[in-house]
């Protein structure tokens, strides 16, 4: 309906995952690049938690675009299978056919020998469980079971769990144990910060063939990221509102006013947690931005009498170039030197005092990304296989003035520019911008190395990561 009218080829912010619209963003790149060498290099359970609606479905089927062929990819979206049934459920993923009623152990015998047949062939099995606080608890104890298949040196099937915060506290009890202990790499997707939400907002609508100004007011941009406690989801459902909104305006200019029209048309719940923290503010009240009651879609186009279609912002065409008066090319003589001679009025030959050199002009001095790749590539080259990091932050190539607005920040932060490298690499699947920090002998320093970082560092959720997931 919008469409047109703000020049889009498609719908910007639909609710279900669309893979070409992964923000990489708010750590979800750098979140993305860690799962992938998770799941191709280690051998131990993954987890990923997140609120209802903060992006795990989305990341799960990047994920799974983004594994290479060799892997061989399981996923179950069920969560109300039983612990029989999800070992039919993997074997018919696998295309391995089975009688049925058979045991439980002769179902796990025959998984056994089809994924050792499946690592004769060079390929790794990894098994995506989505929404998996829902699972019975029998289901997550036979996953467990499921991580002890293994050949003479080697697991034969990697777990992935996205799941909601219930599922920590699940894990969290005595009788999961041994599954929690299982899990070797642990990613929390956090809600996205007001910073955060004005990009996400741009980088939607650009993905979706907008060409114009930033149609998002910040004081629109301020309500949107309040309204949706910075989920995406919900970032999602009160943009393509405004959009609406704004359409039926007639304007091109997003403003409080089509927010809180958006915001009406909403019922979320207040049943949430508190929202993303601001560095030194408390948390947003959930109850206070959302909406007080439901009005009918058709609120927006009830309203108006069909005003004829705008079209996108014309360029606006710049005014003729005024005649410039030349500029001399060679500078003033220094202070202090004579005059230069009278030209000759005649052909003899006269001698004349030589110009003074052209000073040269300094070079600009290297951009703090420039900088920081040529150590980082350095660092990553020369330092041992055993060495961590901490990930601070993580954008798509095309966006290398964020990378270095994000290092001007960190110095600015007091953050130690020394110990601060950068990284361009491919290994996601997609070329991107990384700001590393530090450089430590084992995870427990890196971590103790987190907590020492200026607040405003903190708040984008660094996390630690291996040197070997950037070789």
């Amino acid at each position: 309906m919008y469409l047109d009218h703000f020049g889009l080829s498609e719908i910007p912010f639909r609710i279900t995952p669309h893979t070409d619209f992964f923000f990489s963003g708010a750590n979800r790149g750098a979140t993305l690049d860690a799962l992938l060498y998770a799941v191709t290099h280690d051998e131990g359970i993954v987890k990923v938690s997140g609120e209802v609606g903060s992006g795990k479905t989305m990341l799960c089927r990047v994920l799974m675009e983004r594994l290479p062929n060799t892997v061989a990819i399981v996923y179950l979206a069920n969560p109300s299978l039983s612990r029989d049934d999800i070992l039919y459920a993997i074997a018919d993923e696998l295309n391995l056919k089975l009688p049925e009623n058979l045991r439980s152990s002769a179902v796990i015998r025959a998984l056994q020998e089809h994924l050792i047949a499946l690592y004769g062939q060079g390929r790794r099995v990894v098994v995506l469980v989505d929404e998996a606080h829902a699972m019975p608890a029998g289901t997550l104890e036979e996953i467990r079971l499921l991580s002890n298949l293994e050949s003479n040196r080697h697991k034969l099937l990697q777990l992935v769990l996205f799941g909601q915060p219930e599922l920590n506290d699940i894990l969290a009890r005595a009788d999961m144990r041994q599954l929690k202990e299982r899990i070797t790499h642990n990613f929390q997707l956090e809600p996205l910060v007001r910073d955060d939400v004005a990009e996400y907002l741009e980088f939607r609508l650009r993905t979706a063939g907008y060409k114009g100004p930033n149609v998002f007011s910040p004081q629109a941009t301020k309500l949107i990221s309040e309204a949706s406690l910075g989920l995406t989801r919900r970032i999602n459902i009160l943009a393509d509102k405004t959009l609406l909104a704004a359409y039926s305006d007639n304007t091109h200019q997003i403003t409080t006013k089509h927010v809180r029209a958006a915001i009406r048309d909403c019922e979320f719940s207040s049943a949430t947690h508190p929202g993303p923290k601001k560095p030194g503010q408390p948390r947003w009240a959930a109850a206070a931005a959302l909406a007080i009651t439901l009005i009918g879609a058709s609120y927006f186009m009830a309203t108006r009498t069909a005003p004829p279609i705008a079209q996108p912002p014309a360029a606006v065409t710049p005014p003729p170039a005024q005649p410039v008066s030349p500029t001399p090319t060679t500078p003033p003589p220094p202070t202090g030197l004579p005059p230069p001679p009278p030209a000759a009025t005649n052909s003899s030959p006269v001698a004349t005092t030589p110009a003074p050199p052209i000073p040269e002009t300094p070079a600009a001095p290297a951009s703090l990304l420039d900088t920081s790749l040529k150590s980082g590539k350095d660092w990553i080259a020369a330092a041992p296989g055993n060495r961590w990091f901490v990930q601070l932050f993580a954008v798509e190539a095309n966006r290398a003035e964020q990378a270095e607005q994000f290092l001007r920040k960190a110095k600015a932060a007091g953050v130690d520019m020394e110990q601060t490298r950068a990284y361009l690499s491919d290994l996601s699947g997609r070329m991107r911008y990384g700001v590393i920090y530090g450089d430590y002998a084992s995870p427990q320093e890196a971590r103790a190395a987190i907590q020492g970082l200026p607040a405003d560092i903190r708040d984008k959720k660094p996390f630690i990561r291996p040197i070997n997931q950037l070789r």
